[in-house]
């Protein structure tokens, strides 16, 4: 008795776990009422059967009510199934009007619950088989009887779980789409906070460097001609306003959560190079710039927007790192030969007293990644005259 409780305790903890959560859709509601007509109709017809070969008395009224109860239990199959499979198994064996719902609960607990289950209810049935026959005799023969009783348990398990199993594919291939369109999404918006990043990074900067180099003048230079001052003071207040509108900009972006569907402001393209190089050389850079192209507006945009925040991060980088220091800037290609970026700058001196301008560590990362989404390449490194070197190579479709 211990082992058969404990089985059974288990065997109800298992249904409690497998409860269905989501409520019945407007199809159970049909298949439910189309099942629980037909259960109705067949126990009728059986009980009219009962009568007509004279059956009375006590049994006849156990039989009908047998059937009436288990005609009302499905409309609570799909919630209590392996409670509902194991309340019918002595139903039915006092009450063969029952027997058509008693089939529909035995095909639920196989749909709906694991196949251990549903064999437990089903050899409930099977061993009970020679007690039911004990009480209701049937005009077949007993190898006939107990034929049909182990068939129809094992076809009807069995079709349940063959539904059980499309319905768990079914439901895994649901899931692994709903799942592989969030990774969809995930990498989506990744990708485009990762170029929010990127620009943001390339653009404050850029304009954050210009502002530290005219302050340091300032600070480093305080007799200089009012002019200057002034001057310097100008194009403070035009980087930090151009740095703030770039930040409310992106801001704005993040904000909207458009994630690259919404329209997107115009970017720069190579065409802004010579005022990148008058912005750099107002703030003391000395850049030598060697320009060997068909002309600026001929480079497409889209390589040319690559191509001016590679310039541009490389005098930022410059401007940091090595803030006297001459650079050397050059620029060739054509189309269907590529378009070859190449900037050179010695090394600082290890001791001066020249302020440094931090950084974030992320701007030559950042123009890998740009170069290498364009489907070119960038490399950085010491050159044979131990002067800093970054080259780049971007594609240009003649």
């Amino acid at each position: 008795m211990t082992a058969v409780r404990a089985v059974l305790g288990r065997a109800l903890r298992l249904e409690e776990d497998d409860a269905p959560a989501a409520a019945r859709s407007r199809r159970d509601w049909i298949v439910d009422s189309c099942l629980f007509i037909c259960a109705a109709v067949l126990a009728i017809a059986s009980g009219v059967t009962s009568a007509r070969q004279g059956s009375h008395g006590p049994l006849f009224v156990i039989d009908g009510i047998g059937g009436a109860v288990c005609c009302l239990a499905l409309w609570w199959r799909r919630r209590w199934p392996l409670g509902l499979g194991l309340a019918s198994v002595p139903v039915l064996v006092v009450s063969p009007s029952a027997g058509a719902a008693g089939v529909i609960i035995l095909y639920t607990v196989a749909a709906y619950r694991r196949w251990q289950l549903a064999f437990l209810v089903a050899a409930a049935l099977v061993v009970l088989a020679p007690l039911r026959r004990a009480i209701h005799p049937q005009g077949i023969s007993a190898a006939a009887y107990y034929l049909a009783c182990i068939l129809v348990p094992a076809v009807v398990v069995a079709w349940g779980m063959f539904r059980r199993s499309r319905r768990q594919a079914q439901r895994e291939r649901e899931r692994r789409a709903e799942a592989e369109e969030q990774l969809r999404v995930e990498q989506i918006r990744y990708a485009e906070r990762t170029r929010i990043a990127r620009e943001m990074h390339d653009v404050l900067a850029h304009r954050i460097s210009l502002l530290s180099l005219h302050a340091g003048a300032l600070e480093f230079r305080p007799e200089a001609p009012p002019e200057q001052v002034a001057r310097a003071a100008a194009v403070i207040r035009a980087s930090a306003h151009q740095a703030l509108e770039d930040l409310r900009t992106v801001i704005g972006v993040l904000r909207d959560g458009t994630d690259g569907h919404g329209p997107q402001p115009p970017q720069p393209t190579l065409a802004a190079l010579p005022g990148l190089l008058e912005e750099s050389r107002a703030a003391g850079m000395r850049v030598h710039a060697e320009v060997r192209l068909p002309g600026l507006a001929a480079v497409p945009d889209a390589i040319g927007r690559h191509a001016l925040r590679i310039v541009q991060e490389a005098l930022t980088n410059a401007r940091k790192h090595a803030t006297s220091a001459p650079v050397e800037l050059g620029l060739d290609g054509a189309p269907g030969h590529g378009l070859t970026i190449e900037v050179r700058n010695p090394l600082p001196a290890l001791a001066t007293a020249e302020p440094k301008i931090p950084g974030t560590g992320a701007g030559l990362l950042g123009l890998t990644e740009r170069a290498t989404l364009s489907g070119g390449r960038l490399e950085h490194g010491l050159d044979e005259r131990g002067h800093f070197r970054l080259h780049a190579w971007l594609p240009w479709p003649p």
